[in-house]
């Protein structure tokens, strides 16, 4: 547990903040256009929804499958709001308020399953929302979805807008993490993901921070789907609540290291560096070879991609010593 904490202030933070610069500065900058802003802006995306799964699934170790659910509700709240008069910004934080005021009702009810279950369980939820959408067609657009207003200025003011609106959303999950992490909340995570019943042991309230997790780990997907269903001007029922959107974060968290405050955005930019070598090299065959290279990174790096610069650290000090 010492050795936790201790990895996660000396090695994951300084490491995050370097890559976010090089990140910021260099791949996302670029020239300036349209292409390199949308790409960033799905790469800001993706840390947010990867930094949301930490919280449940890297810290608490419970391998929830519900950020689909959360982003898509999310997508809606905001739509439905945007359409209404609200701005962006405003629809955005009552997306994330919707979906943590969900994420907590439902919390309580699901949290007490565990391992396979539970995550059967959160694999249902956006099937059982879409469901609800495609039966709402007054208020939600049914299986038509719901075209959503476009935003004042040029094509490169709003890719601009966009990107920054999003990477605010990334900054807020990353630095959610941090806050969880260096907590209590933290500390008793750490305790249910290595022995819940010996964290009741402890006096910790297992299913208090369980429900803390879930509901933190939906803010930032709702936040991040108001925010994509303004920047794509349409909100698809299918696309939105896409299973893929709960299984990419997974990935990204796993490919860079679970349950560490670096791992998470070092995930992000490796599956979306492999996606796009893939995309452009490999179209007609781009699914299953990203599923094969991922699954080569995963097995040649179990403990992720934070596990190189953990390697260096450790041959660093035993070189001093």
């Amino acid at each position: 547990m010492k050795r936790f904490f201790q990895y996660t202030r000396t090695a994951s933070l300084p490491l995050a903040i370097v890559a976010a610069v090089l990140v910021a500065s260099g791949l996302i900058t670029g020239d300036g256009s349209t292409y390199s802003l949308r790409l960033a802006t799905t790469l800001a995306m993706y840390v947010a929804l990867a930094y949301s799964w930490n919280l449940i699934g890297g810290l608490a170790g419970y391998p929830a499958f519900s950020t689909a659910a959360f982003f898509g509700l999310g997508a809606y709240i905001g739509g439905i709001l945007q359409i209404s008069g609200v701005s962006l910004g405003s629809a955005a934080v009552a997306a994330g308020a919707g979906t943590g005021l969900f994420a907590a009702v439902l919390g309580l009810i699901l949290l007490h399953l565990r391992g396979h279950y539970f995550a059967i369980a959160t694999v249902v939820i956006a099937e059982v929302l879409r469901e609800i959408i495609l039966n709402a067609p007054n208020v939600t657009g049914g299986g038509m979805g719901l075209n959503l207003p476009l935003l004042q200025g040029s094509v490169l003011d709003q890719a601009q807008m966009y990107f920054g609106a999003m990477t605010v959303c990334a900054f807020a999950a990353f630095a959610t993490n941090i806050l969880v992490v260096r907590s209590r909340i933290g500390f008793a995570l750490n305790c249910i993901a290595q022995n819940e019943a010996a964290a009741a042991t402890l006096g910790i309230n297992a299913r208090k921070f369980k429900v803390i997790a879930f509901t933190l780990s939906s803010v930032f997907p709702g936040i991040a789907g108001a925010i994509y269903a303004s920047w794509v001007n349409y909100i698809d029922p299918t696309d939105v609540f896409d299973i893929g959107l709960s299984v990419k974060p997974i990935i990204m968290a796993l490919l860079g290291g679970a349950g560490t405050l670096a791992g998470p955005l070092l995930g992000a930019l490796s599956f979306v560096a492999v996606e796009e070598v893939v995309w452009r090299n490999l179209l007609n065959f781009h699914s299953g070879m990203l599923g094969v290279l991922i699954v080569l990174l995963v097995i040649w790096l179990p403990g992720g991609v934070i596990s190189i610069w953990h390697g260096v650290v450790h041959r660093r000090k035993g070189g001093l010593q």
